[in-house]
C-alpha cells in the first residue's frame, strides 16, 4: 500500500507565513507516512486572482525561488515527493499557474503549467496566467508516476486521458473551488477515473477570504471512481489516503476502455477537418502590464 495525502490549507496575505505552514504540515504528513504530498492551487498565497490588480505579479516567483527551495529541503529530507502549486514567473515576463513536482531526494521534476483559464468574476485567471506551453507531462517519482490537473482543467477530459495514455497512475488536482460546486467535482472527477482507470486526488483551498468561502472537501478516487474514503471536512488539516497501485491493471482488465478506444476517428476533437490547409498557429501571452499579445499566422 502506498499513503498518499492532499494538504489543505488557509492563506492569508503574508505570503512567508504561508509558506511557513506548508512546511508545517509537509513535515507533519511525512511523519505520518505519506509518501506523496499534494498541496491546493497557488499553495502559497492568498487567493489573488479575485480581482485584477497589477500589484499582485509581485508574488509570483521563478521555479527556482525561495519557495520551492524550501519545499526541496523538506522533501529530500523526509523521503517525500512534493506537489506545490504556485505563481510561476517564467522568461520575458510570461506568467503561469504552476504545479512543480519535487522527487524524493529534493530535485525539482518539472511542472505542469495550468492550460485551461477561466475568467469568471472573482476568478479573473486570463489577467495574471498565461495558458500552460509544455502540455500535459507525467513525472516519474519515486513512489509513483504521477500527473497534475490544475483546478478548470479537470473539466476537459482530453487532459486527464492524455496523463492516463502516458502512464500516470495518480492525478494530483488542486483546486480553488468555493460556494456550492461539490458535487460538480465529485461527479466529474469520479467520472475521469472510471474511464481512464486511473487514480485522482482533489485538495481543495480551505478559509474565508474577502469575497470568498473556500470549503475544502479534498478527496481521493479509485480507478473503479469509489471515494477512498468520504470528503473531508472544512477545516485545514492533511488528508490521507491508502491506495495499491496493482489495481489499476485488475480495473482496466475487466473496465477495457482504454483498450477499445478508436483514435483513428477522433479527429474532429482536434479541429483536424477545420484546420485543414490552414496555418493556425495563434498563442496569446500575458504580460504583466496585462497586455495580450498575439503571435504567429492564421486567422
Amino acid at each position: 500500500m502506498l499513503k498518499i495525502c492532499g494538504i489543505q490549507m488557509a492563506c492569508g496575505e503574508d505570503k512567508q507565513k504561508n509558506l511557513e505552514k506548508a512546511v508545517h504540515l509537509a513535515e507533519l504528513a511525512a511523519e505520518k507516512g505519506a509518501k506523496i504530498i499534494g498541496f491546493q492551487e497557488l499553495f502559497n498565497t492568498h487567493w489573488f486572482p479575485k480581482e485584477i490588480d497589477q500589484r499582485n505579479f509581485n508574488l509570483a516567483e521563478p521555479m527556482s525561488g525561495q519557495s520551492i527551495q524550501m519545499m526541496r529541503k523538506v522533501a529530500k529530507e523526509k523521503r517525500a515527493v512534493l506537489i506545490c502549486p504556485l505563481f510561476e514567473e517564467g522568461i520575458e515576463g510570461v506568467y503561469y499557474n504552476t504545479g512543480v513536482v519535487i522527487n524524493a531526494d529534493g530535485k525539482v521534476l518539472g511542472g505542469y503549467r495550468k492550460i485551461h483559464i477561466p475568467q469568471i468574476p472573482l476568478w479573473e485567471e486570463k489577467s495574471y496566467f498565461s495558458p500552460g506551453n509544455n502540455g500535459f507531462p507525467v513525472f516519474n517519482t519515486k513512489y509513483a508516476k504521477i500527473g497534475v490537473q490544475i483546478c478548470w482543467d479537470n473539466f476537459f477530459p482530453e487532459g486527464t486521458r492524455i496523463l492516463a495514455l502516458k502512464g500516470a497512475q495518480i492525478i494530483f488536482a488542486p483546486t480553488a473551488a468555493a460556494f456550492a460546486s461539490q458535487q460538480k467535482w465529485e461527479t466529474v472527477i469520479r467520472a475521469h477515473a472510471i474511464t481512464n482507470g486511473i487514480f485522482i486526488f482533489r485538495v481543495n483551498r480551505v478559509g474565508s477570504e474577502e469575497k470568498q468561502d473556500f470549503y475544502g472537501k479534498s478527496f481521493c478516487v479509485t480507478p473503479d471512481g469509489e471515494l477512498v474514503d468520504k470528503p473531508s471536512g472544512m477545516q485545514e488539516g492533511i488528508v490521507f489516503a491508502n491506495i495499491d497501485l496493482n489495481d489499476i491493471g485488475m480495473v482496466r482488465r475487466e473496465w477495457t476502455f482504454l483498450r477499445d478506444r478508436r483514435p483513428e476517428v477522433y479527429g474532429e476533437l482536434a479541429g483536424l477537418s477545420w484546420q485543414r490547409g490552414r496555418n493556425v498557429t495563434k498563442s496569446a501571452v500575458i504580460t504583466r502590464r496585462g497586455r495580450v499579445s498575439i503571435k504567429g499566422k492564421g486567422r
